[in-house]
């Protein structure tokens, strides 16, 4: 579920500016500075961790509310930073291994699960989704898999509706299936024709769910389970079903701003229903716990719960070669343009160029929980920055010194000097 002027890419939602409910950031690397380090200074060393540190807590305390951060640069010492405002310590105590919803980043997972089969000979890109799914989405006889992957298939998105706003903030308390969901998604307005533009829908990422679960006899769970969480040993991370975190298990609390300060913030951008806002637990500072929202209906688009270090390993297996052959990886990386996101969009991936170097992964946004995962092109520097709250760093401040972080942490990952640590504007 972002937007140039906050220099966040909204991931599960492609609403998310317009609904604003879910952020992503990719242009906001496209500034990383070449500024050098500071005499007897290195671009990894104690001093550029402690710039590291001091930059998370600058956006905990302007907006961001609580941070991790976590970078590998591949040398076996990764360097990881939980920070936190003061006042939600009181909730939770943040540790850069707490769970966390990775909202869209799970589109990369579901690519990665159809271009397998795509090996397997199973499922065919240039398939149509009415061969897979007859009936089920309109024009379906004119969408490709591959369309879906890239999100060039000319479906809107069902964020957008009025129907599933209340179930998005938390104010419904409905179990959506994908196929309620594909219902209900809208044509782009102004309509495009399938193949031609690139438009985020989380409703792509649905249909590819069922795709993989009709061409398998499996569940969309299982195969994440057979084929990327044990062979990995990611025992962090699984497709959320319901909004309960397990019992014993550290998680992060997500937090949004409520209704009246949700109105303010999108005024001029969206005309949001009276009294529509995040169900929750009030906090200080006009805040809703936000960590009881289901976010099952994100499924194949946005489902699972993570922490970063598991993540990064998913990344970095999946950029080295480990979990796809050379083709399949060939045709995952081959991207259409996609400004808003920094760079190109692939097959469930993002390449983001930035003056620091390419980097390749996914961003994710629900409410409560922001995230961005990177790594290098071959997969052996990847680098986490998790936020704890997606629509709140909308405001000025937040976006700006969210933006300087996510700089800072990914030029550190790729061994390039940091930007400055005084970020403005």
């Amino acid at each position: 579920m972002s937007a140039p002027p906050l220099s966040r890419r909204h991931r599960i939602r492609r609403a998310a500016l317009t609904i604003a409910l879910t952020t992503c950031l990719g242009a906001a690397l496209a500034n990383c500075s070449e500024a050098e380090p500071a005499a007897g200074q290195s671009a990894a060393s104690p001093a550029a961790d402690a710039r590291l540190a001091r930059l998370a807590q600058q956006a905990a305390d302007t907006g961001s509310l609580g941070v991790i951060v976590r970078v590998d640069s591949g040398d076996g010492k990764p360097v990881e930073i939980a920070k936190q405002a003061a006042w939600t310590k009181d909730d939770h105590r943040l540790a850069a291994g707490d769970r966390f919803r990775v909202g869209s980043n799970t589109k990369t997972v579901t690519a990665t699960l159809v271009l397998q089969q795509v090996a397997e000979k199973r499922i065919g890109l240039d398939d149509t989704v009415e061969k897979w799914l007859p009936g089920l989405v309109k024009g379906g006889e004119h969408i490709t898999v591959r369309m879906l992957l890239n999100h060039t298939s000319g479906l809107g998105d069902f964020l957008l509706t009025p129907r599933f706003l209340p179930s998005l903030t938390g104010q419904e308390q409905r179990t959506w299936t994908p196929q309620e969901l594909l219902a209900i998604t809208p044509e782009q307005d102004p309509p495009t024709e399938p193949g031609k533009t690139y438009s985020y829908s989380n409703a792509n990422y649905e249909a590819l769910g069922l795709i993989l679960e009709k061409a398998t006899g499996s569940s969309l769970a299982e195969l994440i389970e057979q084929k990327i969480t044990r062979p990995l040993g990611m025992k962090e991370s699984f497709l959320a079903t319901d909004a309960a975190w397990p019992a014993g298990k550290r998680h992060a609390t997500g937090y949004e701003p409520d209704a009246k300060r949700l109105k303010a913030l999108l005024s001029g951008t969206v005309d949001l229903p009276e009294g529509v806002g995040f169900a929750g637990p009030e906090r200080p500072g006009d805040n809703v716990d936000t960590a009881a929202i289901d976010p099952s209906w994100s499924w194949a688009a946005g489902g699972m719960v993570s922490t970063a270090q598991d993540w990064q390993r998913f990344l970095t297996a999946l950029m080295s070669g480990r979990l796809l052959p050379e083709a399949q990886m060939k045709q995952m990386r081959t991207t259409v343009d996609a400004p808003e996101e920094g760079g190109g969009y692939g097959l469930g991936l993002i390449k983001v160029d930035t003056p620091c170097g390419t980097v390749w992964g996914h961003t994710g946004g629900l409410p409560g929980y922001s995230s961005e995962i990177y790594t290098d092109a071959t997969g052996t520097r990847s680098v986490a920055v998790f936020t704890m709250t997606n629509f709140g760093i909308k405001e000025k401040k937040a976006a700006t010194t969210n933006k300087a972080l996510v700089e800072a942490a990914t030029c550190q990952m790729l061994g390039k000097p940091q930007p400055s640590d005084s970020p403005t504007g």
